[in-house]
């Protein structure tokens, strides 16, 4: 299980990414893909996505639609024009962080 302290940095870049390859989810749908791609090393919480959402469409990067399922209303999030390219610029800032703390944590023989 991933630490709730590490994760916290980085959901704002996991929701984008995960919005980014599926165009549009609802909240629980995204815990569940967070669950399944971590292989359950990453178990979303409600009360931790949904400040993240509401901040995201707050911030203009992500839009929502409502949909009625029987007696329910599911809310869909996606990315607007701007949610994408900010996105991918996340998502490659979070690979550069990953890389550099590879070689402080891991160092290359000299």
């Amino acid at each position: 299980m991933i630490a709730n302290d590490l994760l916290k940095g980085t959901l704002r870049t996991i929701v984008l990414k995960l919005l980014r390859d599926n165009k549009k989810l609802y909240g629980y749908e995204i815990t569940r893909k967070v669950e399944e791609l971590s292989k359950g090393k990453i178990k979303l919480t409600f009360g931790a996505l949904y400040p993240v959402l509401h901040k995201l469409e707050a911030e203009g990067y992500l839009v929502t639609e409502k949909e009625n399922i029987g007696k329910r209303v599911r809310i869909y999030y996606s990315l607007t024009p701007e949610g994408h390219s900010w996105a991918q610029s996340k998502v490659d800032e979070f690979i550069e962080y990953v890389n550099t703390m590879q070689y402080i944590l891991k160092p290359f023989p000299a």
